[in-house]
């Protein structure tokens, strides 16, 4: 009995030697047809040309023998001259195309006549003869010539075109028995065609199509289905395997069902448990297993699809954490507020995706963790720090007024262990009101109270002045400072006050931590809304286990020496830039020197209104 791989050779082959003789017949008509086209232009076609182009030149001749008669003799001579060539070109392109019995004869007649043509255009054009002479030899004798030329000429031509029409002829009629013997041929292929379609489909696809029903049967759940085993080639192998795959798999089904829902309602009931919103999303953001807190807050239910929900910014987390491939955050991870049972609450979303083995997303999982505690413990911490910076500062000023008194000998003379004491008082007192002044200055940031005034500037101007008051520090450390920021920069918008507070804790901080000899760098580069600021040092850098907490308040890097600040510095450039509407960031690597950013709008992207209204 056939196997499936002799049957479809059988019907493949088939059709290829169908396709053979079709192609086979078809390139013998159309040599046979190029033959005949070959014919009706090689042939006959130069010597129509040839013909034309005698003919057109002898009428130039003509009319340049009448420009000399009636007295243009140089116009006509020039005339004459080149169109004597090309009427002698021609007739030698014909001399060498005879192709016809009787074309030979008359162009050598024609030839013939062409000569004597010469030898009276030579009388009629010669000046030292008399007008009235040449113009009897061009009316008697020249000008019955010209009419016999071109009559011959014309005799060439018309026996050409006639034989180029006689082969067109033939070769319509080889095109029309070429084209009925195809005719032929095509229907017996496409017969034959048919033929070996039906069984082919019999043998091989109508088996194919009944496995293919029958695993669809199966992927929607049908186990049960048994496929008929009606042959012994490879699609009766394939048929019997598939139903030893159906058996095992409802023997998996029956003993892996009960473990299954054992698995759901045990992971259902620990997500029940857990004080955070959380869900489980497929790849179609539809939601598989959620919390409680998820379902009640944010209505994500078992079944439910994040596009539906009112809750835009979900199906935003979700399809970026998907293409990423990285945990997604709301911009600047801010809180998401909500109600609950008439109680204020935050949340911070996040949606972390769920990886394959080739890295792949096929789910995310939605925290939405509740921050409602932490956000009212800042508060509180900010208003203390908010009402311990104003109860202090009060006393701190009288402390400074009395050390500047002491100091100034106004109330009496000091000795040099009192000065000496009193310098250190006033140091530590400058440095305490430093900090109370940072902490004021965080607390109005943090609490939105802080007025801005923008104006347009551009990079350039603002990096040149913020980095001259730098200049003759870093020169007695040792320190270059070298400002490369491109002339054609787009302005941006910007507080001059605060954004050079936010260039001298910067360069403050680059130039306390590179050695002499070091380097400090500011750089800029614009992008499609935004203008980026860089400043880099080689200074001793900062590990990467300290990199993230850089910008937190009051966090200093352990083993630092000489530090001593409170830790506020790089806390306020990260309020002061957010302010603005931009963004703070910082690379670097432990002894490999630091690099700190942040960006600005540009003023030809975002109007000023909407930059004050950050």
């Amino acid at each position: 009995m056939f196997g499936l791989r002799q049957k479809i050779s059988l019907g493949f082959g088939a059709l290829l030697v169908i396709i053979v003789v079709l192609g086979t017949q078809s390139i013998l008509h159309l040599s046979r047809l190029g033959v005949s086209i070959d014919v009706i232009l090689r042939e006959n076609y130069k010597s129509v040309i040839a013909c034309q182009e005698m003919k057109e030149a002898l009428e130039r001749i003509d009319s340049g023998i009448l420009f000399v008669l009636l007295g243009h003799a140089r116009e006509g001579e020039e005339l004459i001259r080149a169109n004597r060539a090309a009427f002698e070109k021609s007739l030698q392109v014909e001399l060498g195309n005879i192709t016809l019995k009787t074309e030979g004869d008359k162009a050598s007649r024609l030839a013939g006549s062409y000569r004597r043509f010469e030898t009276l255009l030579k009388t009629v054009v010669d000046p030292d003869r008399p007008a009235d002479i040449r113009g009897q030899v061009y009316f008697a004798d020249l000008l019955p010539l010209f009419g016999l030329i071109k009559g011959q000429a014309d005799e060439i031509l018309q026996i050409n075109q006639q034989n180029m029409s006689d082969a067109n002829d033939r070769a319509r009629r080889n095109a029309a028995s070429a084209r009925a013997r195809m005719y032929v041929l095509l229907s017996v292929g496409t017969a034959l065609a048919v033929i070996f379609i039906f069984f082919t489909r019999r043998w091989v696809l109508r088996p194919i199509h009944r496995l293919i029903r029958s695993s669809d049967e199966i992927r929607r759940g049908n186990l049960d289905l048994v496929v008929p085993v009606d042959s012994r080639d490879e699609i009766g192998h394939l048929s019997a395997a598939f139903n030893d795959m159906a058996a095992s798999l409802r023997e998996f089904r029956r003993t892996d069902q009960a473990k299954l829902m054992r698995v759901q309602k045990a992971t259902q009931r620990a997500f029940d448990s857990l004080p955070d919103a959380i869900a489980v999303v497929d790849s179609e953001g539809r939601v598989e297993v959620a919390t409680a807190s998820a379902r009640t807050v944010f209505g994500l239910k078992p079944g439910a699809a994040l596009a539906d929900l009112p809750f835009g910014w979900l199906a935003d987390l979700f399809r970026d954490a998907r293409q990423s491939g990285r945990p997604a955050f709301l911009e600047g991870q801010r809180a998401i507020q909500q109600f609950v049972r008439g109680e204020e609450r935050y949340y911070r979303p996040e949606a972390v995706p769920i990886l394959d083995n080739e890295r792949l997303a096929t789910g995310a999982i939605l925290v939405l963790k509740d921050v409602t505690q932490l956000r009212q413990q800042e508060e509180i911490k900010r208003g203390v720090v908010r009402t311990v910076s104003h109860q202090l500062n009060t006393p701190l000023t009288s402390v400074r007024m009395a050390i500047h008194l002491l100091l100034g000998e106004k109330v009496g003379p000091v000795n040099e262990k009192q000065a000496e004491l009193l310098m250190t008082a006033r140091e530590d007192s400058d440095r305490l009101h430093g900090i109370l002044d940072s902490l004021l200055d965080l607390s109005r940031f943090e609490s939105g109270k802080a007025r801005m005034e923008f104006r347009a500037l551009a990079p350039r101007s603002i990096v040149t002045d913020a980095v001259e008051p730098f200049r003759r520090a870093a020169q007695d450390r040792g320190v270059s400072v070298q400002a490369e920021i491109p002339d054609d920069l787009p302005e941006v918008w910007v507080d001059t006050t605060r954004i050079g507070h936010v260039f001298d804790n910067l360069l403050s901080n680059a130039l306390k931590h590179t050695s002499p000899g070091g380097r400090i760098a500011l750089t800029a580069e614009a992008s499609e809304a935004w203008v980026r600021f860089l400043v880099s040092d080689t200074g001793e850098g900062i590990p990467a286990a300290f990199l993230p907490r850089v910008f937190e308040p009051f966090f200093r890097v352990p083993g630092r020496r000489n530090e001593t600040g409170a830790g506020l510095g790089l806390a306020i450039v990260k309020e002061i830039v957010e302010a603005h509407g931009g963004t703070v960031g910082a690379e670097s690597g432990e002894g490999q020197g630091s690099t700190f950013t942040f960006t600005l709008r540009r003023a030809d992207r975002f109007p000023k209104d909407k930059a004050e209204g950050i």
